[in-house]
């Protein structure tokens, strides 16, 4: 069998791939909330022993295990890993889009 198929390349982001609002955001949010589920499957903590560990409601621990992050900002998700006695260190590079015209105007210098 010959089946032809084209193979695209991500982004790195798929959220940028899938064409969503706010790709950068929404792949730190998410960056964000596995490390949290990843804390509490480490220490093995249910979301009611989170919430007692944390302030934060058992709720919101349901929502972050079920990726329903529209509500959090990445403030609030930064305090709860700070609250699991997690630090956490962001790096920020900015440059232009590829295919943007800033991008074509800079390759051209």
């Amino acid at each position: 069998m010959n089946d032809e198929f084209e193979l695209v390349r991500g982004s790195g982001n798929v959220f940028r791939d899938l064409g969503l609002p706010n790709p950068d955001l929404e792949q730190l949010r998410s960056i964000l909330a596995a490390q949290i589920i990843k804390t509490l499957d480490t220490r093995r903590l249910s979301v009611r022993e989170a919430e007692a560990q944390t302030g934060t409601p058992y709720a919101d621990f349901s929502r972050i295990r079920n990726a329903k992050l529209d509500r959090f900002t990445v403030d609030k998700l930064m305090t709860i890993l700070g609250r699991l006695d997690q630090q956490v260190s962001i790096t920020v590079d900015v440059q232009p889009r590829p295919g943007s015209v800033t991008a074509m105007q800079a390759s051209l210098l």
